[in-house]
Formats: C-alpha cells, sequence, structure tokens
C-alpha cells in the first residue's frame, strides 16, 4: 500500500479522536444543568426575621436556602437543653478545692450554663471561644475563665435562673410549611453551645437529640446537613458531627474538595482541586459590592461552591441584615441563575458525591444510544438527579431522552466535540435510552 493511500486511510480515524467526540460518550456535568458554579444561601439560629422577612424574597425569586435551626428554642419541642452527669451542686463544690484542669475541663465547662444561675452561660461560651482557638496557652486560659466563673458562682454573685419558658418564634408547623416549600432544615444543636468543650455525653444529647427532634418533625430527609454553632473547626467535634450527619457546614474533609472557611483569604479560583467550597459570611460590616463580587468570582471559574452564611434580620438576630439588603443581593443572585446553580447546602453535598462516586457505561448505534448511570453511595441519602451530557450524531436534530416512564424531546446543541444533549437523570434506576426525533 502507497504511502497516499495509508495516510488517506488512517485520515478519518485521525479527525474523529482528534476533533471530536465519539457518539454516545457521555459525561457527568461538574454541576448540575451544566451551570459553571454552585451557591447556597444558609442561615444559623433560626430567628423569626429570617422566616418573616428574608424566606418571602427567596421564594418570589425561587431561591432555595439552608436553615441551620436550634432545636430546643422552637415551641412545643422534646428536647430542651440539660446537663448531663452528676449533680452540679457536686461540681461546684468540688471546684473550690480543685482548680480547672485537662482532666475535669469538660465536664465543667458541660455543666456552669446549667447551675441554675443567670449569666453562667457566658462563662461556657468564653471558655469554649479560648480553647476553640487551640493551644496549651489558651487551655490554660479556659481554665482560668471556669474558675471566675465557678468562684462566683460559689460567693452568690450571680441571681437564680428564671424557671419561664423563654422559648418563642417560629413554630414547628410554620417550619414544616416552608420545608414543603423546598427549604433544608438541618441541626444546629439543641441549645448553641460551644461543642469543643462539651463531654462526649453532653455533645451527644446536643448532636443526637437535635437530629431525633428533626427527624421526627420534618423526616429523614432533614437530618442530611448540621452545624456546629460558632463555625467550630475543633477536630474532636467535628469528628462527632459526621459520625452523625453526612454533611457538615464545619468540615467535610473530602480528597477532591478544597475547604475554604470564611476567615481564609485564598483565591478559590487557585485551586487545583476537583471541587473548591468557598464559604464567606455577609455581616453589617461587609460591603454589598463585595457580596456580589463573590458571585462573580465563582461564575469565572468552574468547579467553585460559594456558602454563604447569614443570621439575623432586620434588627433581630447576630449582625442583622436589612430585608433591604437582601432582596438586592438576592436579585443579583438571580440574575446570574444561568452561570451559578442555586441549590441547599445538602443537595449540593449530594450532587457533588454522587457525581465523584458515579460510573456511566453507554452503548450506541446508529438509531440509539442507551446510558446506564450509577453511583455506590446510600440510595436513601443520595438520590439527586445528575446532569449528563452525551454526544450524539451530527445529523440528531432532535433527540427523545427516555428513562422508565418519563421522557422528553430536547434539541441537540453544538460545542467544539460536535453535537450533544444535555439532560437530567436519575442514579441508579433504569438505563436512559436517547434516540433521534422528527
Amino acid at each position: 500500500m502507497s504511502l497516499r493511500n495509508i495516510l488517506y486511510f488512517l485520515l478519518p480515524l485521525t479527525v474523529e479522536v482528534c476533533c471530536g467526540q465519539k457518539p454516545g460518550t457521555t459525561t457527568i456535568a461538574t454541576w448540575q444543568y451544566g451551570r459553571p458554579a454552585a451557591l447556597s444561601l444558609t442561615y444559623d439560629d433560626g430567628t423569626i426575621n429570617q422566616f418573616t422577612a428574608a424566606l418571602p424574597i427567596m421564594n418570589r425569586l425561587r431561591l432555595p436556602a439552608t436553615f441551620f435551626i436550634i432545636t430546643g428554642q422552637i415551641p412545643g419541642s422534646k428536647y430542651q437543653g440539660r446537663f448531663i452527669g452528676r449533680p452540679v451542686e457536686e461540681i461546684i463544690a468540688e471546684t473550690a478545692v480543685t482548680p480547672t484542669n485537662r482532666e475535669n475541663f469538660f465536664e465543667r465547662a458541660s455543666a456552669i450554663a446549667f447551675s441554675g444561675h443567670e449569666g453562667t452561660l457566658e462563662y461556657h461560651t468564653r471558655a469554649g471561644g479560648t480553647y476553640d482557638e487551640q493551644g496549651e496557652e489558651k487551655a490554660t486560659e479556659a481554665y482560668k475563665i471556669l474558675d471566675e466563673g465557678y468562684a462566683k458562682i460559689r460567693a452568690g454573685n450571680f441571681r437564680a435562673a428564671s424557671t419561664e419558658d423563654t422559648r418563642h418564634g417560629v413554630t414547628w408547623d410554620q417550619i414544616k410549611s416552608y420545608a414543603a416549600q423546598g427549604h433544608e432544615f438541618a441541626s444546629h444543636t439543641v441549645t448553641h453551645p460551644r461543642l469543643a468543650v462539651l463531654d462526649e455525653v453532653n455533645m451527644l444529647y446536643e448532636l443526637e437529640k437535635s437530629k431525633e427532634e428533626i427527624q421526627t418533625r420534618l423526616g429523614r430527609k432533614h437530618t442530611f446537613s448540621a452545624e456546629g454553632p460558632y463555625g467550630t473547626e475543633n477536630e474532636r467535634a467535628v469528628s462527632y458531627i459526621l459520625k452523625l450527619y453526612p454533611a457538615s457546614r464545619n468540615r467535610m474533609p473530602e480528597p477532591y474538595l478544597e475547604e475554604l472557611n470564611r476567615w481564609n483569604r485564598m483565591n478559590p479560583g487557585t485551586s487545583g482541586k476537583e471541587y473548591v467550597q468557598w464559604q464567606r459570611g455577609a455581616t453589617t460590616k461587609t460591603p454589598l459590592p463585595l457580596m456580589k463580587s463573590w458571585v462573580d468570582t465563582i461564575a469565572a471559574n468552574h468547579n467553585n461552591w460559594l456558602v454563604l452564611v447569614f443570621h439575623g434580620v432586620d434588627g433581630i438576630g447576630y449582625e442583622a441584615l436589612p430585608h433591604e439588603l437582601l432582596e438586592d443581593y438576592f436579585n443579583y443572585i438571580k440574575e446570574k441563575e444561568h452561570l451559578v446553580w442555586v441549590a441547599t447546602f445538602g443537595d449540593v453535598t449530594k450532587y457533588m458525591r454522587e457525581r465523584m462516586a458515579g460510573t456511566v457505561r453507554q452503548t450506541s448505534s446508529e438509531s440509539k444510544i442507551t446510558v446506564e448511570l450509577t453511583h455506590t453511595l446510600d440510595r436513601e441519602d443520595y438520590d439527586l438527579p445528575l446532569t449528563l451530557k452525551t454526544y450524539v450524531p451530527a445529523k440528531w436534530k432532535k433527540v427523545k431522552i427516555k428513562q422508565g416512564t418519563t421522557s422528553e424531546i430536547l434539541p441537540s446543541a453544538q460545542d467544539e466535540q460536535g453535537s450533544f444533549v444535555q439532560y437530567q437523570a436519575i442514579p441508579n434506576a433504569t438505563p436512559i435510552q436517547l434516540t433521534p426525533t422528527p
């Protein structure tokens, strides 16, 4: 065979491999609907104006959110704050003779807020915040804070705590209706303690009973996500959270995920990992143009997940933002929705994990392409549809996509690799059939 004939024989194959995708080739999009970035609106503490002022704006714009709620503060909750352990009076008496140290610190930090006196919660919170900064010097400082608080208790410097039920605000019936509107409700513990300084039994109470309350009221779907109060990244606390909840806004160590917390200054576009979770906290000191720039930043990258953290609204709650600012901001996000997939914290986590654990198999002919989509995760928790991109023959101008009893007809699109269709598919279900249609 002449050299000319050899080149002629090889040319079509070379063009097909180098310059286009073979029909049937299917990939899972980085984010839902093939959008470059993902964004989650999250709220901490469940204060009333989050629901009366912010939620209606999001509903009008069809933007779902995740609310991390303190379950013990909701009227009608079965589980409220309590100390589990030996009598608190015994611990108080012991502090008169034995200073706080490594061995007794967690127990004392857990008990002090339940001593029956007003103002002692502050010492739990201060000691916890100091200890959470880590380091032996900080631990010693935290011990001294508890010693000061217990000394004041013994001296009678605090008045007796009121027994009046102070729970108020949003009700479980209201939360149930909001959940039905597409919002995620997730655990922010029973009482919002400093988890890093609780002993094991009290840490488990805060995490387990909050989960149990939410499951009873809203169902298993809303026990997927959690947030340990104060954004703690304490390794011990996070390990307990992740034993009970599949997803935690505090930390979710994955080899493919770059986690940039609210205080991290790294540019999210510089990471070499498959995904980047970029948390930003919106406070009263955060300029609106800066908040908008966060959205622009993720839209310019193809693996970023912006997790926005809000607290108070309209004067109620920590760092309360006016609803007018939120409305402006949410409208800006809505304008970028063709570039940014807005979804709950739980759904973005599910999509990311399903994609990383997913397998696509396909067979093709001139008249039909069959795609099988599976993943190895727990099917009860991980049931979110994934976005698939399948290349089809150039002559397929319209494509019928059928999975089970569901079907749709989509026009094919073009990119530098050839003709394709992009569509939603359910993992671990029946195979997807793609066929040309007039």
